[in-house]
């Protein structure tokens, strides 16, 4: 895949989403639209959005995106954002439940301007319930849902995974699957609706597999003790020689053989379905490793049916064979960054657009989306 042209479409040209600027989730699930296509409209607010603070470029959530700068206090302003609401197809706001009501913005009040708009909503804990009004961040919502439980060695604390599995995973991803699903809906011929889309819902979503592996007796409350959460020897990360890393996971028995023969220790491991063994077992894996360097086991494994990889950093991914081979990464703007994804055959998604300023495009989208009220809705 190569950086395409400014006016490139993908699958999602045409369809037009409004963004109420906020962090997090919210701004990733537009950004995920954008990258396929879609028109995506940032309403920005004077002082920014709070939260994270950085140079505008470098914020990759805004690639892709048009931004105007709007302060949502004056009701003038309001009117203006309702008439891009009328020519919007998807809206997405992130604020705590009950604030875009309070601000006139609010689902009844958009969806009487446009019957088709699909309004969706990014939220920790959701539209109601106890919690709802309250504070929160990633950490805490996969907390309560038992997936940050799983997730850190037996002896050890739960790890935070960064914030990939609350905010986007079960944040972002379920907003964007939701509005899509929506504005198929209202496309065949529904009403527009409102997609109420909370990280503990779509974490706890994610589990699900899990839930039923423990129903079944397959899965122990506990982390660190079951096949894919480090309790196997042979489905986990192990050191080398140099201080790095090698992930291992030949869960199936043909892909194991070749990994004990590769790492040399097919005539001394225990076998591998004695569970008592298992700890005998992780020695020997871990005593070999050290006894090479990353590069040096990469090189052994290379393309290899063991399944084993080594654990790169951030900086390093780019340069990584397989994912140089497919474009994975991208340099567009000056920084290198993860290219759009899924990928499609007919309508592929691009970077087009880097991040800019907060109003950076008003008269743009103005023209653009038809609405002249925007021109004269920027504050001094």
């Amino acid at each position: 895949m190569t950086v395409a042209e400014e006016g490139a479409a993908g699958p999602l040209a045409g369809v037009r989403v409004l963004e109420l600027a906020g962090i997090g989730p919210g701004p990733f699930a537009a950004m995920v639209l954008g990258d396929l296509g879609a028109d995506v409209v940032r309403v920005d607010r004077p002082g920014g959005a709070g939260g994270l603070r950085m140079d505008p470029g470098y914020d990759l959530a805004n690639r892709n995106k048009r931004s105007v700068l709007l302060d949502l206090k004056s009701e003038e302003n309001v009117g203006v954002v309702l008439d891009l609401v009328e020519r919007a197809d998807i809206l997405i706001e992130g604020y705590r439940p009950g604030v875009t009501e309070r601000l006139g913005l609010g689902p009844d009040d958009c969806l009487a301007r446009n019957p088709k708009l699909v309004y969706g909503r990014m939220t920790g804990w959701g539209q109601e319930g106890p919690l709802a009004q309250s504070a929160g961040h990633d950490i805490g919502y996969i907390a309560v849902t038992g997936a940050l439980s799983m997730i850190g060695t037996i002896d050890g604390p739960p790890i935070a995974p960064a914030n990939l599995l609350g905010d986007y995973a079960g944040g972002s991803l379920y907003l964007v699957i939701g509005v899509l699903a929506a504005l198929q809906h209202a496309r065949a011929g529904g009403p527009g609706q409102v997609v109420d889309a909370a990280i503990v819902d779509g974490t706890a979503h994610l589990t699900s597999v899990i839930h039923g592996m423990m129903a079944a007796g397959g899965w122990r409350d506990q982390r660190g003790t079951n096949l894919l959460d480090g309790g196997s020897p042979f489905y986990g990360t192990y050191e080398t020689a140099d201080g790095g890393y090698m992930a291992v996971g030949p869960l199936e028995r043909k892909f194991y053989n070749e990994f004990i023969e590769l790492l040399g220790i097919a005539d001394q491991a225990p076998a591998r379905d004695d569970f008592d063994s298992w700890a005998e077992l992780r020695a020997a894996i871990a005593d070999r490793f050290k006894q090479r360097t990353r590069e040096e086991w990469t090189a052994v494994f290379g393309a290899s049916d063991a399944c084993v990889a080594p654990v790169l950093s951030l900086r390093e991914a780019p340069a990584h064979p397989q994912l140089a081979a497919r474009s994975t990464f991208v340099d567009h703007g000056g920084i290198t960054q993860p290219a759009p994804a899924p990928r499609f055959s007919a309508t592929p998604g691009a970077v087009r657009r880097v991040p800019k300023g907060p109003g950076a495009e008003t008269a743009e989208v103005a023209r653009d989306w038809g609405v002249t009220s925007l021109l004269g809705g920027n504050p001094s």
